[in-house]
C-alpha cells in the first residue's frame, strides 16, 4: 500500500496547487476492526465530503483537529470523518455537524513549505453519528456502520450506468480549462466501479450539500443515477458558457480587446431577454410622471437621464448617475402635508406635551392663525435659547403634532464641514447630498417642521464654516432657492417651519443670529417643576418601569423636597432621573412581593435616595457690617451670593479679592473701591483710612467660578459698610451693574434671581430703574411677599441699604 501511494504522491505534486483527491488502490477497504456502536474521534471538515475507497488530502490548522490526527497516525487507529454544517463555525459541536460520515485512516501527514500542515485520509466506509462520548482533547462519538448495497456483478445497467459516468467526467475535464487534465488520467484508470462513482462525487464541481446528499444515499446505483443528472446539468452549463463566449467573440476586433467581458455581459443580457438599463431608464420615466417640479427642473432631469442611457452599466460614473436620478426621484418637489388650522386643538396638543413656555406656544398659534387667514406664508425661523433640558427639543414634535406635519431633526453639535449642509459636488467619489436635503427626503413632505438642534456648537476648521452656509438655509428671501452642491438644482424650503434650539446665543455668529426669530425658553420655578412631574413625568416613568398608579404615589411635599435637595437644573433633566430612581427601587420591591408604603414620605428619600446632595442658600442674617446679599444667574437657575469686606491695618495698603473671580468681576470690585475714595466725604468716611488700612473682598464657595457687572452695587454697598461700620438692613438682596460717575445699569436674569431670592427668605430686592420691565412680565403668584426698590444711583442703593 505505501509503495504504491508514494507512486501517486510525488513531491512536485504534493508542494502544487492542484492536488486531488485519489482512489485507494487498496481493494481491502471494507475490512475493519471496529463494530457498530463502537467509539471514533470526530475529525470535523470545513468544505469536504470524504467518500469510501477515496484518498482525501485536507489542510488541517485547528489545534484540536492536530491533535487527533497525530494521535490517529501515531497508534495507527481508525477516525470518524464528518462534515460542518456552518463551514464559518471554528469549534462545532456534534449537532453543528452532517450525521452520515465516513470512517478513515490517516495514511500520512505532510508538513508543507508554507508551514501548514496537510494529512492524507483515506476513506474506508460511512457510519451514522451516535452519542456523543467526550470532547476534550477532541470529539469522539460512537459510530453505527452503514453498507452500500451495490448491483449484482454483471449488471448491465450499471456497467452502461459507469461508462457514461466515465465518459461525461472526461468531456467536462477536457471542455473546462479549470479542472487539472491529470484528472482524466485518474479516471479512466480506476477499474473498480464503486470507487469511480465515488472519486467523481468528490472531485467534480458540487457543492458540499449535493456532495453529501450523495452520500447519504445507500444503493450505488441510484448514487450513480443522481450523480449523472448533475454531471448533465454541469455539461450543459458548459456549452452555454462556451456559446456566449463565441458570440461575443464574433464582434472584437483588436482595438475592442479590453471590451470582452462587456461584450460577454450583453451577450448574457440579450440572451435573457433585454437589457437592465432599459428596464431602469423605463421605471425612472414612468416615476418622473407622478413629480410635482417645475419646468427647469424636468429639463435637468431629462437631460441627467439621457446621460444615464447613454452609459454603459460597467463605466465607473454609472452607480453615481443612477443615484443621482434616484436622488431626484425621492424629493418631494412641491409635495406638502396639509395644515390642521384648528387654533384650539393645536394650543390643546401644546398644553398637553409642554407645561409653561406661553410665549413659545402663544407664537406658534400666531403663526397657524396667519397661515389660516392668509392661506400661504413663508416659515419664519424660530430659534429656542434656553438652558438645557428645559424642552427646546422636545417642542418641536409637539409642534410638528399641531400643525399636522412631518418632523425631522438634525443634531448640528460639532459640525465642522460645509459639505455637511451644502452637501458634496458629484466629481468626488461617495458624495450625497446635505444633512438639509436628505432630512427633506426622509420626511417625504416639502413643508415639514425642521429642528435644528443645538446650533450654538457649530464648528469652523479648514474644510469651511458650516455657520455660514447656514445662511442661506435660515433665510426666509433666499430659502425659495436653496442650492444644494450634489443635487445641482434649486429647491424650496421657504414652506419648512425651523425651529433651531440653542443654550448660548454669544457662540451664534452675528448674520446667522439676524435671521432668527429668538425666543427665550427660561428655566423653570420650582412650583412649574411640581407640575410637570405631577403631569408628566409620573404618568411616563410609571409606564416605562411598568408601574400602576397604585404602585408609587408622589404628594407635592415631596416632590418639593427632591426639587430642593436632589436637584439643581433649569430644566428637568436631573429630576427626571432622580424620579426613574425612585421608581426603580420601588419596582424592585413590587417584583419581590416585598411589603412597602406606595405613599412615599420625605424620610422615604432620604432611605432610596441617600443622603440630600444639594441645600439651597439661606438669608444668614444681617448681624455683621461689610456682608451684603448679592444676587447671581448660573446656568442652573438663580442663585443668592454674599459679599464680604473686611478692613486691617497696613503700612502699605492694597485692595485683596478672592473667592475665583473673573476679570469682569474684578473690575466692578476696583470701581466700587474708587468710587468710595472719590466720595469718601458724602458717604462720611476719613480719607485717611484710605492710607491706613487693607481692604480684603471675598466671595464665599471659593471653588466656584463667579464674573460678571451684576454684582457691582454689592461689593459697594459692602465696602461701604466695612468702611462706615453701618450694618446692611435685614432680609435684603440687591443686582446692577455700576459705573465710574455712579448710575446703576441694568442686568439679565431677572426672573431666576428673583425666584432665588424668594426660596432664601428675602423680602426686599434693590433693582435697576430699566428692570422693571422685566418684573412687570413675571407672573404675580411668584412675586407675592417680595418689595422692590427701584433704583437709578448708587447713594440711592446706600441710602436704602445701610441703617443709621
Amino acid at each position: 500500500m505505501s509503495n504504491q501511494f508514494d507512486k501517486l504522491f510525488t513531491d512536485d505534486m504534493l508542494g502544487s496547487a492542484d492536488m486531488f483527491p485519489i482512489i485507494s488502490l487498496d481493494e481491502r477497504t471494507y475490512d475493519l476492526n471496529i463494530n457498530s456502536g463502537d467509539v471514533l474521534p470526530i475529525l470535523p471538515l470545513r468544505n469536504m465530503v470524504l467518500y469510501p475507497g477515496v484518498l482525501l488530502p485536507v489542510s488541517v490548522a485547528r489545534s484540536k483537529s492536530l491533535k487527533l490526527v497525530r494521535a490517529a497516525h501515531e497508534n495507527d487507529l481508525l477516525i470518524g470523518v464528518c462534515s460542518q454544517i456552518d463551514k464559518k463555525l471554528d469549534d462545532p459541536t456534534i449537532d453543528q455537524l452532517f450525521p452520515l460520515g465516513t470512517v478513515a485512516s490517516v495514511v500520512r501527514i505532510l508538513e508543507m513549505p508554507d508551514n501548514s500542515t496537510t494529512v492524507i485520509l483515506e476513506g474506508k466506509m460511512r457510519f451514522r453519528l451516535g452519542d456523543l462520548e467526550g470532547v476534550k482533547p477532541y470529539m469522539k462519538a460512537k459510530v453505527h456502520l452503514m453498507d452500500d448495497i451495490a448491483p449484482e456483478s454483471g449488471d448491465g445497467s450499471f456497467v452502461a450506468l459507469v461508462s457514461s459516468i466515465k465518459d461525461l467526467a472526461i468531456n467536462i475535464i477536457n471542455d473546462s480549462g479549470a479542472i487539472s487534465p491529470e484528472m482524466a488520467f485518474a479516471i479512466r484508470n480506476i477499474e473498480n466501479p464503486v470507487f469511480l462513482i465515488n472519486y467523481v462525487c468528490v472531485n467534480f464541481g458540487l457543492n458540499v450539500k449535493e456532495k453529501q446528499r450523495l452520500l447519504e444515499i445507500d444503493e450505488i446505483m441510484e448514487r450513480g443515477y443522481q450523480l449523472l443528472e448533475l454531471l448533465n446539468k454541469e455539461s450543459q452549463l458548459l456549452e452555454i458558457k462556451m456559446s456566449i463566449q463565441n458570440k461575443a467573440k464574433e464582434g472584437i476586433d483588436q482595438q475592442q480587446r479590453e471590451y470582452f467581458l462587456q461584450q460577454q455581459m450583453k451577450t448574457i443580457q440579450n440572451e435573457l431577454g433585454g437589457s437592465s438599463v432599459e428596464q431602469e431608464v423605463a421605471d425612472f420615466k414612468t416615476r418622473a410622471l407622478d413629480k410635482k417640479w417645475g419646468d427647469a427642473t424636468a429639463k435637468v432631469f431629462d437631460k441627467e437621464l439621457k446621460k444615464l442611457e447613454r452609459m454603459s452599466q460597467h463605466s465607473p460614473d454609472y452607480s453615481t448617475q443612477l443615484n443621482y436620478i434616484e436622488t431626484m426621484l425621492e424629493l418631494p418637489w412641491n409635495e406638502y402635508t396639509k395644515d390642521n388650522f384648528n387654533l384650539k386643538n393645536a394650543k390643546k396638543v401644546l398644553d398637553k406635551d409642554h407645561f409653561g413656555m406661553d410665549t413659545v406656544k402663544d407664537r406658534i398659534i400666531e403663526h397657524l392663525a396667519v397661515l389660516k387667514l392668509k392661506g400661504d406664508m413663508k416659515s419664519p425661523i424660530i430659534c429656542l435659547y434656553g438652558p438645557p433640558g428645559v424642552g427646546k427639543t422636545s417642542l418641536g414634535k409637539s409642534v410638528a403634532s399641531a400643525l399636522n406635519r412631518k418632523y425631522v431633526r438634525v443634531s448640528l453639535g460639532g459640525l465642522h464641514d460645509e459639505a455637511e449642509i451644502r452637501g458634496h459636488r458629484r466629481t468626488y467619489i461617495g458624495a450625497l447630498p446635505g444633512r438639509i436635503m436628505q432630512s427633506v427626503q426622509k420626511a417625504e413632505s416639502a413643508n415639514p417642521v425642521f429642528v435644528l438642534d443645538e446650533i450654538d456648537k457649530v464648528t469652523a476648521d479648514y474644510k469651511g464654516d458650516p455657520s455660514s452656509a447656514l445662511l442661506e438655509v435660515l433665510d426666509p428671501e433666499q430659502n425659495t432657492a436653496f442650492h444644494d452642491n450634489y443635487l445641482d438644482v434649486d429647491f424650496d424650503l421657504s414652506k419648512v417651519l425651523f425651529i433651531a434650539t440653542a443654550n448660548n446665543l454669544s457662540t451664534i455668529p452675528r448674520p446667522l443670529l439676524d435671521r432668527m426669530e429668538l425666543i427665550e425658553v427660561s428655566g423653570y420655578t420650582q412650583e412649574e417643576k411640581v407640575e410637570i412631574v405631577c403631569r408628566h413625568l409620573m404618568t411616563k416613568e410609571l409606564e416605562n418601569h411598568g408601574l400602576k398608579e397604585t404602585d408609587f404615589i408622589l404628594t407635592k411635599p415631596v416632590i418639593n423636597q427632591l426639587i430642593e435637595s436632589y436637584t439643581r437644573e433649569s430644566g428637568v433633566r436631573e429630576l427626571n432621573r432622580q424620579v426613574a430612581s425612585l421608581m426603580r427601587k420601588v419596582a424592585k420591591r413590587v417584583a419581590t412581593n416585598e411589603k412597602y408604603n406606595p405613599e412615599l414620605s420625605i424620610e422615604d428619600l432620604k432611605t432610596y435616595l441617600g443622603a440630600a446632595r444639594y441645600s439651597r442658600d439661606k438669608y444668614q442674617g444681617n448681624e455683621y457690617p461689610g456682608v451684603v446679599t448679592g444676587l447671581a444667574w448660573t446656568q442652573v437657575g438663580g442663585e443668592i451670593l454674599y459679599v464680604e469686606s473686611s478692613l486691617s491695618k497696613s503700612k502699605s495698603p492694597k485692595l485683596t479679592l478672592t473667592g475665583n473671580l473673573g476679570d469682569v468681576m474684578k473690575e466692578s470690585a476696583m470701581l466700587a473701591l474708587e468710587y468710595i475714595k472719590a466720595h469718601a466725604e458724602k458717604l462720611g468716611i476719613d480719607n485717611q483710612m484710605f492710607d491706613d488700612w487693607n481692604v480684603h473682598v471675598h466671595v464665599p464657595e471659593g471653588a466656584i467660578p463667579k464674573d460678571g457687572p451684576s454684582a457691582g452695587v454689592t461689593m459697594i454697598t459692602s465696602l461701604t459698610s466695612a468702611f462706615t461700620k453701618r450694618k446692611v438692613r435685614k432680609n435684603l438682596a440687591m443686582t446692577g451693574e455700576i459705573t465710574l460717575r455712579g448710575k446703576v445699569l441694568p442686568v439679565g436674569g431677572i426672573k431666576e434671581k428673583i425666584l432665588a431670592a424668594k426660596r432664601a427668605g428675602i423680602t426686599d430686592i434693590i433693582l435697576c430703574a430699566d428692570n422693571q420691565k422685566d418684573i412687570d412680565e413675571i407672573k404675580p403668584v411668584y412675586l407675592k411677599g417680595l418689595k422692590f426698590h427701584y433704583v437709578n444711583d448708587i447713594m440711592e442703593v446706600i441710602d436704602f441699604a445701610l441703617l443709621k
